[in-house]
């Protein structure tokens, strides 16, 4: 292996986005990542979205780089397999990550008594045990309540699942800050991640709990408005979309100097007694903004108004596909974060690297998602030190699986 974090070992039990996707995370820098399944697959093993014949585009979207045993899980064999890969020796090793059950032979106390400074991430759902997922957290965040256009009724939910990904994250940044301890006092440790927590944490540092207990408020729909400055969609005269921003001085002069507003700018702070530089000045006049933007985007094409925009240097982005996306030069085909790669079983497509680039280490190229149990056979062999003899005797007794 090679990477920022090269030397690393992580045993992962997961399923699903957050313990997956933080896991990718560490593989991507250079980890050693291997994810064990139950010899049949895994609860996401055909998550959607799915090819045309039910290869699952998602469980290889997030296991890229990873190496895969395949083990009966039920089987006493199978697990003390899984035991002693979890606790092997070595300085980078003794490192265990799962979203799974952590009781039994895969409690921290039990697997601690074969090495003492083993180090286990155990991502729950809330902090009282209970099972939550992304769209169930989310639900009590207040977010499903004010996402949507205004006017509507009811909850929508986000399409993206934001505390999975912000869980894995900080899972990943989590084992790094633990094995950083124990390489300075010799501790391992247990840590526990609720992804409830993750989401309340963000939303309190986001003032929307404070904005509801200080202003004794609950935030309305805006819809597409970008809260507290100016940002919204607008039409092009071919029925496409554009967002435009401003979040600074700068973005003000900019989006003036694109559509020709400056006399409509300075005529809106007049009247309205308003300063366009400030965020409360533009969230006032928002619909007078809109007023003057709207019928220029509207009486040009797409095209033209992402030139003017570009070349005054204004904040915008069109909205697109994730066809159109796919597609984009710029953002995906002469990214050097993408690598097209031939997926086994799925098919040639643009994969992403890791997104952080190390002064002192080259990004990694991205790396394929491993089949089903790909790497069971060189686990045992090389890691727990099992003869050809035994690892047969072990595919024949099926206690693990994969290509022999």
């Amino acid at each position: 292996m090679t990477g920022i974090l090269a030397g690393l070992r992580i045993v992962e039990g997961s399923a699903f986005i957050a313990a997956p996707l933080g896991g990718m995370t560490l593989a991507q820098l250079g980890a050693d990542v291997i994810r064990f399944d139950d010899i049949k697959g895994g609860l996401d093993n055909d998550r959607w979205p799915i090819t045309q014949d039910g290869r699952s585009i998602y469980w290889a979207g997030l296991n890229k780089g990873k190496r895969s045993i395949a083990v009966d899980l039920r089987n006493p064999k199978g697990r003390e397999l899984l035991t002693a890969l979890i606790t092997s020796p070595g300085e980078g090793a003794g490192i265990f990550t799962t979203n799974m059950p952590a009781r039994g032979w895969l409690a921290y106390e039990e697997l601690a008594k074969k090495r003492a400074d083993l180090i286990a991430l155990n991502i729950v759902g809330a902090r009282d045990g209970s099972a939550h997922v992304d769209y169930t957290v989310n639900a009590i965040t207040g977010f499903p309540m004010v996402t949507g256009p205004v006017g509507h009724e009811g909850p929508v939910n986000a399409v993206a699942p934001p505390w999975d990904l912000a869980t894995a994250y900080a899972g990943a940044m989590a084992i790094l800050a633990a094995e950083r301890h124990r390489r300075m006092t010799g501790q391992g440790q247990r840590i526990v991640l609720p992804l409830q927590d993750m989401a309340l944490a963000a939303t309190s540092a986001l003032g929307y709990l404070g904005e509801a207990v200080v202003n004794d408020v609950d935030r309305p729909r805006y819809g597409n408005e970008i809260f507290g400055t100016f940002g919204r969609d607008f039409r092009t005269s071919d029925g496409r979309f554009v967002m435009i921003c401003i979040f600074s001085d700068r973005h003000v002069d900019a989006l003036a100097a694109a559509g020709g507003f400056a006399a409509a700018f300075k005529k809106i702070e007049a009247e309205a007694g308003v300063d366009l530089k400030t965020d409360a000045g533009r969230w006032t006049v928002r619909a007078q903004l809109c007023a003057v933007i709207e019928p220029w985007v509207a009486a040009h094409t797409a095209a033209d108004v992402g030139t003017a925009l570009k070349k005054a240097g204004a904040l915008w982005a069109p909205y697109q596909t994730f066809r159109e996306l796919a597609a984009n030069k710029d953002a995906v085909h002469d990214n050097p974060l993408f690598t097209v790669l031939d997926q086994p079983g799925i098919g040639r497509y643009p994969v992403a690297a890791s997104p952080l680039q190390f002064g002192a280490v080259p990004r990694q190229p991205p790396r394929i998602a491993p089949t089903l149990g790909q790497h069971t056979d060189e686990i045992l062999s090389a890691i727990l030190g099992l003869p050809d003899h035994e690892i047969a005797r072990l595919h024949d007794e099926k206690v693990v699986g994969g290509p022999r």
